[in-house]
């Protein structure tokens, strides 16, 4: 039976970014190579070669995420003690210089423990101190980038908004707010029976 109404149509859908598209093709060919290269490598010297790499770079990854995971909670623990000191003697606590590196420091020891000789040539270069300062500029100016291009508000609102959008593209806006207690059942609600 039909009432004479139009069925909605769904909205057209976004075109997929160009990250969503290539993404896991570049996983994919990352993947090949890195095996790839493996199997040279085992074929020139041997496979146990391969293994010793293979654990050197899991055993000194690891080692490097320690280091930079102690040297992260000591610079936190400083800076926590310097601004208590300087709460209870009453003064502004002072600006310390941005202790960057760290979490860059980790991202080279996570590439070192992931298997490949490419992601460990990789985890090498993202433990030297100019490399780790160009990604670290490039990351600021990136993220700036992308927040001056999202134009005014605050976190708060583009997450509120974000709810407000269900998953079929209709908005539905609006608040529900409960002036009256006396509105509120003071008892539990007896069960449905049918």
């Amino acid at each position: 039976m039909t009432t004479g109404a139009q069925t909605p149509r769904s909205p057209a859908r976004p075109p997929r970014s160009r990250l969503r598209t290539f993404l896991p093709l570049g996983i994919a060919a990352w993947l090949v190579l890195e095996i790839w290269l493996l199997t040279v490598v085992a074929g020139a010297s041997s496979g146990f070669m391969v293994f010793l790499l293979l654990v050197a770079g899991v055993v000194l990854g690891s080692v490097v995420i320690k280091a930079a995971g102690r040297r992260a909670f000591r610079n936190l623990t400083e800076t926590i003690n310097q601004q208590q000191s300087a709460m209870q003697s009453g003064i502004p606590p002072e600006a310390r210089p941005n202790n960057e590196g760290n979490g860059l420091m980790m991202l080279g020891g996570l590439l070192l423990i992931l298997p490949g000789l490419i992601s460990d040539a990789l985890g090498l270069l993202m433990l030297l101190p100019p490399v780790q300062k160009a990604v670290s500029r490039y990351a600021q100016r990136t993220v700036e980038r992308k927040l001056r291009d999202a134009g005014p508000g605050t976190l708060g609102d583009a997450f509120r908004q974000a709810r407000m959008h269900r998953p079929d593209g209709k908005v539905v806006q609006g608040e529900v707010i409960r002036d009256d207690p006396d509105d509120a059942p003071q008892d539990p609600r007896p069960p449905l029976t049918r």
